[in-house]
């Protein structure tokens, strides 16, 4: 079969029925199993268990698991299943230096990953190892999460709603928002990275000097961070790229109904009999409205908050009193 054949079977495909269940199943599952992590260390970084036969190398697994989503996305635009064309390529007769809304947010999102996927790893000095599961997560986040807005930014509806685009006040302001989360995640993770450079370079890496097997296996270490945000919260690369991807959504599409979200009685008495179908039911015309640049926003928040929370008690009990008390887990007086 040949290429063109190939994605000539793909284009059979029910996109319509493939995106909405996709998006159900995505913002619910990840929205209500999110919070399950107050209870539990997910085996990578500070929690990692490099001795789990299961465990990979953190630096490998990671590539992994972040370019499954710029290659879903990827795909998805190539395919364009609802729209007659991709992206439009830049061109000097269009507003915005010749490149559209639609390509101007593709790009950012495909910056990002590039800069997650393999710039950030691939500077770092190590990584700590990741579980199997952890990397078996990730691909169940980042292949839907990148064909659905792939799928959202190339179809016929955004493209004619962003055709607006350059002459709206929300457009330029989510912009602006998405480029300072950007920068800030970039540059305090870069405040992680130089702990490991100068633990490393200063010979308290210990692992790497007791034995060969050790040296085979790395972990990162950890100090203090001082610096921009972390006065102030001990995740502040989570609260940027909040920041970020708030920026997004709002730049990319309307803000989801939340006037269809269900009454919270009922949604308490169905959890509290375990009702899911019903749990199910109730949240549907609520997620329908939500589209997947906000879908994205409030799943990342539902699942980080909780690695926020234990990785800022983490820290209390490794570093104890000398830990900055003032600091929150990831938002500045609040959490």
């Amino acid at each position: 079969m040949t290429m063109a054949e190939y994605f000539a079977l793909v284009k059979q495909i029910d996109f319509d029925y493939l995106y909405t269940v996709t998006k159900q199943w995505f913002f619910c599952g990840f929205a209500l199993l999110g919070p399950a992590a107050f209870a539990y260390d997910a085996p990578f970084g500070r929690f990692a268990t490099p001795d789990s036969v299961l465990s990979l190398d953190g630096i490998k697994a990671w590539i992994v698991m972040e370019l499954a989503s710029p290659f879903a996305f990827l795909l998805t635009a190539y395919l364009h299943p609802f729209s007659p064309t991709p992206l439009p390529k830049p061109s000097l007769s269009r507003p915005a230096l010749g490149i559209s809304p639609q390509l101007v947010l593709a790009s950012l999102y495909l910056l990002h990953y590039l800069n997650r996927a393999l710039v950030s790893p691939l500077r770092a000095p190590s990584r700590a190892h990741s579980h199997l599961a952890v990397v078996a997560a990730a691909l169940a986040f980042n292949l839907p999460n990148g064909f659905l807005l792939a799928a959202f930014l190339t179809s016929a509806p955004t493209a004619a709603r962003l055709a607006r685009a350059p002459s709206s006040a929300r457009f330029w302001t989510g912009l602006a928002l998405w480029l300072a989360g950007f920068v800030g995640n970039v540059y305090h993770d870069e405040i992680l990275l130089n702990i490991r450079r100068k633990a490393i370079a200063k010979g308290k890496a210990r692992e790497l000097e007791e034995d060969a097997a050790q040296a085979r296996r790395p972990r990162p270490h950890y100090a203090i961070p001082y610096g921009g945000l972390y006065s102030l919260v001990s995740f502040p690369n989570y609260l940027c790229e909040w920041v970020e991807w708030f920026g997004f959504a709002l730049a990319a599409s309307p803000s989801p109904d939340f006037a269809l979200l269900p009454a919270a009685e009922a949604l308490l008495a169905a959890a509290r009999g375990a009702r899911l179908a019903e749990i199910g039911r109730l949240l549907l015309p609520f997620v329908d409205s939500v589209s997947p640049p906000w879908a994205f926003f409030f799943v990342e928040i539902a699942t980080m908050v909780p690695r926020a929370v234990r990785g800022h008690q983490w820290y209390r009990q490794r570093f104890k009193g000398s830990y900055p008390r003032e600091r929150r887990a990831v938002v500045p007086w609040l959490l």
